[in-house]
């Protein structure tokens, strides 16, 4: 009974230390799953707010990129009305689109309306026009003398129900007075090609909003809305012209979902740009580690739970303090020791007037131990002081200190070298406990490693090592900042490589990463360390120089990167001669911003491009208009292409001997409209460099074969018809399937078409242009070297190969009976050749002497002026007749 008594006093007095445990740890569980809900809400808090920034950072380049797209349309709208004003309304814009302007997809309609409303010229068809949508447009500029562009929201312009964005400017009169109306019709689609999924996401949203919030056009996604049906359910109010906030799905957006939305009005244009990132979207990157978190949580509140009935049934059979004292510190040993976080308990050590002069290590685990280079006894006891230099331990002092003012202190640093912990980044955590804190200790070396690694990543070209595009366009703009302060220059050298498509068509593309590779090498070597050199993609590098005090200095840089790339770059084995173009732009004389400077060093490099390659030149307005002229003819020749304005004429190849025609070959010209018969060196480098060649090599043997089919119905002496195929034709593929289908289509013996190749076009080990010629030859089809010692001569390739006839280039003709040493170079072709068991052609023959040596050589044909010029097929119907057409020469 005693013993009843006495447990029942010893709970009596006991009841409030046992009952302490399950108190405390019911707390700590609210408390954890109080702070997991309050970091989740506090993530999101952060999420929305770089949303916030993300969207309005993202509406302000939507608007630059909006604001460039109307003031195009706007330039365009301008250039019309001058052009009708100044044709006196001659102008007839049906014309203008069948030679090319107005053809790209965005442009619906072009028209110009007379003052009373009616279409007078269109690039839609007249009785189509049926937009009644213009009324208000119409009306101001009638009533208004603003020549202001005027924009309106999409409405449907035909029959079609197709809906578009309407541009309207006032024409007038030569006494000033309305006239008319320009309208330029624009797919509303084009103003969201904006959209990046890679940074808007799946569930993104774009839109084009009027000044008064009126829905242009949107887009969701991959879903475009446009009219009445727009991605929004009901009106936005955004009457600033710039800001961002959080809309509610259910009453905003279609899809319901929630957005956070950011908005931006256009510097020159009664438009707002809206840029939307779905609100789940944001929430969904985070989600998984709130539910790890959860999961810990779940994980602390049972160990709580289990630690609450441990502690309790202890406290129940243990009344000593000290016992409890060691039982709780022995759990505290099994928690610290399991983690790879050093745990330290820190004894303030006071002078007598109680300032803080040291602190003492009383407790620790053996990792805390481990980052000092101890084991945990030899640490407990050591003073801060003893453990590091002693300006370094100034500063921990000081940090340490305010930690036991404030009760908290958590930051990460760089360790520095006075610094005896065994690390290169640490996180600390400092809370004060009684007369000292408890410091926490995490090693973050690997994190910061890779954190850097990812930026590096981020800024520099995986291949070069050069700093990449995205580090150009935020690099830049400082640059021109700092250069505007110290009012200094700034260049920008833009680079494009010369040749390096060849070396990639022939080498493969592991040749041509491997002369990246050489290039940014060679660059640099040239440069001082403090200019900055970037790849920004493909062959083009961009060169930063600042300062720039005088013209002279990029001058002498681009001469330097010249120079340096007349030397050859070797990839296995050969040498290749590479070049650089070179384009200059200053800042402030040729642009104050990026974009700016970026266009014009890119329109002065094209501008050595077209005039031979191989050196510099600094941007020039007047190189824009030669730009716009290759444009111009570019687009003249899609016309072309589309129009069939091309011919063929033909140029007889004959016996070295006995003068008679044996092929020919074929070669195409251009008859245009204005400009009549345009030589092929105008328009075919053009046609190689926009892959329009493609579809000229499929017209001339589409026509080559069409020619032998009249010539066969003729009942002519047919002789074999030779056709050129480019590099990028051959390398195409397919080239044996479409021989095939000519052949067949116009029912001629495959005897009667040979295909001319270039040799730089069969460069390479790849085994399926060794199939291609094979498959070629198979069908009966003569294949010719041509312009054979201008390209990558190798003997084994052509042995390789088995071609049947080898077209020495004009170069080495020209040179016979001018030095010996040219006769001997053309005899050790033809000798190889015949080796080889091929034909040879003499190109360029033009002179009586030039085919007397050839006899002498015994080359086999020749081919040039001396026989006759490219001619009609009419005119060459009548040389098939004649047969033999070497003029009278003694043997």
């Amino acid at each position: 009974m005693s013993i009843q008594v006495k447990s029942y006093h010893f709970l009596q007095k006991s009841l409030g230390s046992i009952i302490v445990w399950p108190l405390i740890c019911g707390i700590l569980t609210v408390t954890l799953w109080g702070v997991l809900y309050s970091k989740i809400d506090e993530d999101k808090k952060i999420l929305r707010a770089n949303a916030l920034k993300d969207v309005t950072l993202s509406s302000r380049a939507y608007a630059q990129y909006l604001n460039r797209a109307v003031e195009q349309i706007d330039q365009i709208s301008m250039n019309v009305k001058y052009d009708w004003e100044s044709s006196h309304g001659k102008l007839r814009l049906e014309n203008l689109r069948q030679r090319g302007m107005f053809v790209a997809p965005q442009f619906a309609v072009v028209a110009i309306l007379d003052k009373l409303g009616r279409p007078v010229t269109s690039t839609a068809p007249m009785e189509k026009w049926q937009d009644t949508t213009l009324r208000g447009q119409f009306y101001f500029h009638k009533n208004n003398n603003s020549s202001a562009m005027q924009i309106g929201l999409p409405a449907v312009i035909d029959s079609s129900g197709r809906l578009v964005i309407q541009f309207t400017r006032r024409i007038e009169a030569q006494d000033e007075s309305f006239d008319g109306v320009v309208v330029i019709s624009i797919d509303p689609s084009y103003f969201l090609t904006f959209y990046d999924q890679q940074s808007l996401g799946k569930m993104g949203l774009l839109a084009l909003l009027s000044s008064d919030d009126q829905i242009g056009t949107s887009r969701i996604g991959d879903t475009l809305y446009s009219g009445s049906g727009q991605a929004f359910v009901s009106e936005l109010n955004t009457s600033a012209s710039s800001g961002a906030k959080f809309f509610s799905g259910l009453s905003t957006f279609v899809d319901q979902q929630s957005r956070i939305l950011g908005w931006q009005e256009l510097s020159s244009y009664s438009l707002k740009a809206l840029v939307g990132l779905s609100e789940a979207e944001l929430l969904d990157a985070n989600r998984s580690g709130w539910i790890v978190s959860k999961n810990y949580a779940i994980v602390g509140s049972l160990f709580l739970l289990l630690f609450a009935v441990v502690a309790t049934t202890m406290a129940t059979r243990l009344a000593l303090r000290k016992y409890q004292a060691r039982e709780i510190s022995d759990t505290y040993r099994l928690a610290t020791e399991g983690t790879d976080d050093g745990f330290y308990m820190m004894n303030a050590l006071r002078d007598l007037r109680g300032k803080i002069i040291d602190f003492q290590v009383v407790d620790c685990n053996a990792r805390g131990a481990l980052f000092f280079g101890f084991n945990r006894e030899e640490l407990i006891g050591v003073n801060l002081s003893s453990l590091n230099g002693e300006n370094y331990f100034k500063v921990l002092l000081n940090i340490y200190s305010k930690a036991m003012e404030t009760g908290f202190y958590e930051d990460e640093y760089e360790l520095p070298d006075e610094s005896s912990l065994n690390m290169v980044w640490a996180r600390r955590r400092l809370a004060r406990s009684g007369t000292g804190l408890a410091v926490t200790i995490q090693d973050i070396s690997a994190k910061k490693e890779s954190e850097r690694d990812l930026e590096r990543l981020a800024n520099s070209d995986g291949l070069t090592g050069l700093y990449n595009r995205h580090w150009l366009l935020n690099f830049l703009p400082h640059a021109i900042s700092r250069a505007k302060t110290a009012q200094h220059m700034l260049a920008l050298l833009f680079i494009d490589l010369d040749g390096f498509k060849n070396i990639n068509d022939t080498q493969g593309h592991e040749a041509g990463d491997h002369l990246l590779k050489s290039v940014a090498s060679r660059l640099q070597s040239v440069l001082r360390p403090s200019d900055n050199v970037i790849r920004i993609g493909g062959d083009e590098f961009v060169v930063i120089l600042e300062p720039v005090q005088r013209e002279s200095k990029p001058a002498r840089v681009a001469e330097r990167i010249a120079e340096a790339f007349s030397q050859p770059f070797w990839l296995g084995g050969e040498k290749h001669n590479i070049g650089a173009s070179i384009g200059i732009s200053l800042y402030p004389r040729d642009g104050d911003d990026t974009d700016t400077l970026l266009k014009n060093a890119d329109i002065a490099m094209y501008s050595v491009k077209a005039a031979g390659k191989g050196h510099y030149n600094f941007f020039k307005p007047e190189l824009y208009a030669n730009i716009k002229a290759r444009f111009a003819m570019e687009q003249a020749l899609v016309q072309a292409i589309e129009l069939n304005q091309f011919v063929l004429h033909y140029q007889p190849r004959v016996n070295t001997i006995s003068g008679e025609m044996i092929s020919m070959e074929a070669l195409i010209r251009w008859i245009h409209p204005e400009r009549g018969l345009i030589s092929p060196i105008e328009f075919i480098p053009i046609a190689e460099s926009t892959g329009l060649i493609l579809a000229l090599g499929d017209m001339v043997m589409e026509k080559a074969c069409s020619q032998i089919s009249d010539w066969k119905n003729q009942q002519l002496p047919l002789v074999p018809v030779s056709i050129n195929v480019s590099a990028r034709q051959f390398h195409a593929g397919d080239l044996q399937k479409k021989l095939n289908v000519c052949l067949k289509k116009y029912e001629i013996d495959a005897t009667l078409l040979e295909v001319e190749i270039t040799e730089s076009a069969m460069m390479g080990e790849d085994n399926a242009i060794i199939a291609e010629l094979a498959a070629i030859r198979s069908l009966g089809i003569k294949l010719l070297v041509d312009d054979f010692g201008t390209g990558y001569s190798s003997l084994s390739q052509l042995q390789r190969l088995e071609m049947d006839v080898l077209k020495i280039d004009r170069v080495f003709t020209s040179e016979l009976g001018k030095s010996r040493e040219g006769e001997i170079f053309f005899k050790a072709i033809v000798s190889m050749a015949h080796a080889l068991n091929m034909g040879v052609v003499a190109e360029g023959v033009e002179t009586l002497e030039q085919l007397g040596i050839l006899r002498t050589l015994c080359c086999d044909e020749i081919q040039g002026y001396f026989i006759s010029r490219p001619v009609t097929p009419e005119t060459m119907s009548e040389l098939m007749l004649q047969r033999y057409l070497m003029p009278s020469v003694a043997i």
